[in-house]
């Protein structure tokens, strides 16, 4: 039996109305934004305990997200999810990594788009596949 453990907790589309972007209207305006959380982290001792306090408690992560996508205004998706990612590795202690992917709904480029994404990635250490 292996002694590496993986684990991992995600967040899918958590979802914000915010006023963020390049261009002035933006600002005023708003925009749906979308953002996917994957939180890399050792959970095995909270799932064999049944131990919330022995994991990353998504209540905490959904609040942080929310809180950096609407108490700012910010120019650049790339901005929030590099502030999200850093935030989190910052505050939560076991946790290992974290990949924000951040999207806006249709983005103002002259044309069809469903959304823009930026994906951040950051760790304490590399991350074994």
């Amino acid at each position: 039996m292996s002694n590496y453990r993986s684990s991992c907790i995600r967040l899918i589309n958590v979802t914000f109305y915010a006023h963020h972007g390049v261009h002035r209207e933006e600002h005023f305006i708003g925009a749906k934004y979308e953002v996917d959380a994957e939180l890399r982290c050792n959970f095995t001792r909270a799932a064999a305990e049944d131990d919330i306090s022995q994991t990353i408690d998504y209540g905490i992560v959904y609040e942080k997200i929310r809180n950096v996508l609407t108490q700012k205004k910010y120019y650049l998706i790339e901005a929030v999810a590099y502030t999200i990612a850093e935030e989190l590795l910052g505050d939560l202690s076991m946790l290992d990594s974290a990949t924000i992917k951040v999207r806006k709904r249709n983005p103002p480029i002259g044309g069809v788009c469903d959304y823009a994404e930026a994906e951040y990635c950051a760790a304490r250490k590399p991350v074994l596949p």
